[in-house]
């Protein structure tokens, strides 16, 4: 009798969890995003002051990577090798080659995940995001105010709700970014360095 009844027992377990997973399916649970770098670029204009008449020059940087955690922390490392530096070069000095993996600056922010779970397709939010700027050199913050799209089950587009600039100050701080902006013929630029950025965010 207890073999048996342990067997129906076993049974009822089963068919109860089988007809539970369509309703786990169901439930929305909070995703773990990350940029998709074939989709994630920024432009910026610098604007160079030290010819005989200021003249601005465009800039991309592609292959953006980052993620948000489950805790909501936002990551956005940036390398030279994902900026269109490198291209203008003619023959590389050794060393730029070795700095190209090299991150030089870290972008972090708090970005809820529920509040990307919770947009409908077609859905739009704008959130004001504080980016901390992290460097050997710099720890500065930035309200950037950032206008995310659901475009999809999995996807969520995001771009700047408010024109946006970066510090030019703040850049030609950081020694590795200022070497190459002057091996670039920048020796001083705008502190306004305006920003476009167009990323998408997707479901692991």
């Amino acid at each position: 009798m207890g073999s048996g009844s342990e067997l129906l027992m076993r049974r009822r377990a089963v068919k109860a969890l089988i007809a539970l997973i369509p309703l786990l399916l169901a439930v929305p649970v909070h995703a773990d995003w990350q940029l998709d770098p074939g989709q994630s670029q920024v432009q910026a204009s610098i604007t160079q002051l030290d010819g005989n008449a200021p003249q601005t020059h465009h800039h991309q940087v592609n292959n953006l990577q980052g993620d948000i955690s489950a805790d909501g922390t936002l990551r956005l490392p940036l390398r030279l090798s994902q900026t269109d530096l490198l291209t203008r070069f003619g023959d590389l000095p050794p060393w730029v080659g070795l700095l190209a993996n090299t991150t030089l600056v870290t972008l972090i922010a708090q970005m809820p995940p529920e509040r990307l779970d919770g947009l409908d397709i077609g859905e739009s939010m704008v959130e004001t995001l504080t980016f901390r700027v992290q460097t050997d050199l710099i720890n500065q913050e930035e309200s950037v105010p950032l206008r995310f799209t659901r475009e999809g089950l999995n996807e969520v587009r995001v771009t700047h709700a408010e024109p946006m600039a970066m510090d030019g100050r703040a850049l030609m701080a950081n020694s590795t970014v200022r070497t190459v902006l002057s091996l670039l013929g920048y020796q001083e630029i705008d502190e306004h360095v305006p920003v476009t950025l167009n990323a998408l965010l997707v479901n692991r």
